[in-house]
């Protein structure tokens, strides 16, 4: 049987917090910011929680998390 092998990409986006859950960044605050207001990239810096209909895919991709 192979080794399993974490998701690299994944590993890198997302952390799993002490109640199970997965937190990530939110996104659309790379670049082209001077269009958005002020207010919307305020909101964008905090992170998120990852749809419940998403977690399984997360957890297949960090299997050791």
């Amino acid at each position: 049987m192979p080794k399993m092998k974490t998701n690299s990409s994944a590993k890198k986006r997302f952390k799993k917090t002490g109640s199970g859950r997965f937190k990530c960044k939110q996104s659309h605050l790379r670049h082209i910011l001077t269009k958005k207001s002020t207010k919307r990239k305020r909101q964008l810096r905090s992170g998120s929680m990852i749809h419940d209909h998403d977690v399984a895919m997360v957890r297949r991709m960090l299997p050791f998390a």
